[in-house]
């Protein structure tokens, strides 16, 4: 197994850190005790799930650690394990901003200024930066940076996943999906809901689908929105959003959601993402 140490100063970026490793398919642990890491690498390896790749985070919240790290990273490389530790610092005038921001206490200790709380942490992970794997230095980075330099210095500058665009229809008289990120009504367009010999199928027929794209407004709906999308995606993606959710909708979610979904696979599977598309409440009705 692979198995990323995740550890440096407070407010450093080790969460934002551990969130872009997480989507990138690591097993993640925050604040993992020292001396139940044996015990974790041992449980892993025995699940049946291929776990390949983990990523910890142990700082000085776990004081046992800095006691007792050096002895448990041996025992684990000695047993076939590559150990990385990547230590994450920081200035001391963007540490102090970012408590200040956030208005939390330092951890390190229990009474004192923030900047009494670096210094003592700087001095107490001193000789764990000196066993570092590799040092990101993060004063002059932002959040999405940040993710974008860990993935590439970890993974690799090419290694990033697609993200993962979850197309769905869905009936507005079944309720808003609560997972949307965007949300298109298409009640406006013609509805074959009242055409008798159209009512009865879904928007996977070819009959349905025709009735909706025959009118104009439908096919001018469809153009707007692909460019849209053509302007949203790259920005998405530089932001290092991981899943993106578009929830189309009609009233029932069995006719015009359906077929305006189904026109969207095709536009979506010409992009670099992972495709996944689902019809709610196509059967409901």
């Amino acid at each position: 197994m692979r198995i990323l140490i995740i550890t440096g100063l407070s407010g450093s970026g080790k969460s934002t850190a551990i969130r872009a490793l997480e989507d990138e398919g690591f097993f993640c642990i925050d604040n993992l005790p020292v001396t139940l890491f044996p015990t974790f690498v041992e449980l892993v390896e025995k699940s049946k799930e291929k776990v390949r790749e983990i990523a910890l985070v142990m700082d000085i919240r776990g004081r046992d650690f800095l006691k007792g790290y050096e002895k448990v990273f041996q025992e684990i490389d000695e047993a076939g394990h590559t150990v990385e530790i990547i230590f994450f610092d920081s200035s001391d005038e963007v540490l102090i901003r970012r408590f200040s921001e956030t208005r939390r206490r330092h951890p390190a200790l229990d009474s004192g200024s923030v900047s009494d709380g670096i210094r003592f942490e700087r001095e107490q992970l001193a000789g764990l930066r000196r066993l570092a794997t590799l040092v990101i230095d993060t004063s002059e980075l932002n959040v999405h940076q940040l993710k974008q330099m860990v993935i590439s210095r970890i993974k690799g500058s090419n290694a990033a996943r697609e993200m993962t665009v979850h197309l769905q229809s869905f009936g507005y008289r079944f309720g808003l999906p609560l997972e949307s990120d965007l949300v298109m009504d298409v009640r406006f367009l013609p509805n074959p809901f009242f055409v008798p010999e159209l009512k009865e199928f879904t928007g996977l027929d070819p009959r349905v689908r025709a009735y909706v794209l025959e009118k104009e407004e439908s096919r001018l709906f469809l153009a707007k929105f692909r460019e849209m999308m053509e302007f949203l995606l790259p920005g998405y993606q530089r932001e290092g959003k991981s899943y993106l959710t578009i929830s189309v909708g009609c009233t029932g979610g069995k006719h015009r959601s359906v077929v305006i979904t189904e026109e969207l696979r095709e536009f979506f599977s010409n992009k670099r993402v992972t495709l996944k598309v689902t019809h709610r409440d196509m059967e409901k009705g």
